[in-house]
C-alpha cells in the first residue's frame, strides 16, 4: 500500500480528466407489459421493469446504480493512488422512495472501503480528495444536484428503418 503525500494541484488532477460522454445512441424497446430492454449502440443491454417482473432493474434502481457507479469511477484514481490498484469497495445508494411523491428525496452514496491502514491525516486527506473528485467529475451526481430540466416527452411515429424491433436503431446500417 502506498500513501500519497503530495499536495493536490491542478497538475495532479490533469492525470484523471473527466471522461467525455459517449454520444452513441441509447434507447429502450418494449418487451412486454411494463417491461423494456435498454440498449446502447456499443452492444450493452439491460432488462427494465417493475420489481414484480423478476430479474429486471426498475428505473429507480438504475438511477441509484448510475449514481453509485459514477461516484466510484470519479473517485477511483484517488483511492487507487493511496490504497493500490487492487483496492476493493462497494458503493450503496439505498435511500427509500417517497411513495406519496413517487421520487427519491435523498440519494446518499455509502462507500464500504477499508481505510484502516491509513493514519488519521492520510485518511482525512484521501476522503477529501475523493469527495472533490466526485463533486468535479460525477456527471450523474452533478446532473441531479443541478436539477436537470426534463422537457415533455416527444411522440413521433417510428421511422421506417427502426420499426423492426430488433434492437438496432440503424436498421442494420453502420
Amino acid at each position: 500500500m502506498t500513501e500519497d503525500t503530495t499536495p493536490e494541484t491542478p497538475a495532479a488532477d490533469a492525470e484523471a480528466p473527466v471522461t467525455p460522454s459517449p454520444t452513441d445512441p441509447l434507447w429502450v424497446e418494449r418487451t412486454g407489459s411494463r417491461t423494456y430492454r435498454g440498449y446502447s449502440a456499443r452492444g450493452a443491454s439491460v432488462e427494465i421493469g417493475p420489481a414484480e417482473a423478476g430479474a429486471v432493474f426498475t428505473p429507480g434502481e438504475l438511477l441509484k446504480i448510475a449514481l453509485a457507479a459514477c461516484a466510484g469511477m470519479s473517485s477511483d484514481t484517488k483511492f487507487a493512488r493511496v490504497l493500490g490498484d487492487d483496492y476493493r469497495t462497494t458503493i450503496r445508494v439505498e435511500d427509500p422512495k417517497d411513495l406519496d411523491e413517487d421520487r427519491y428525496p435523498v440519494l446518499t452514496e455509502r462507500f464500504e472501503i477499508d481505510l484502516s491502514g491509513l493514519d488519521e491525516a492520510a485518511r482525512n486527506k484521501t476522503l477529501l480528495l475523493a469527495q472533490r473528485s466526485i463533486d468535479r467529475a460525477c456527471t450523474v451526481g452533478r446532473t441531479l444536484k443541478a436539477g436537470a430540466l426534463v422537457p415533455p416527452a416527444v411522440f413521433d411515429p417510428p421511422a421506417p428503418d427502426t420499426a423492426r424491433g430488433d434492437g438496432d436503431p440503424a436498421g442494420g446500417r453502420p
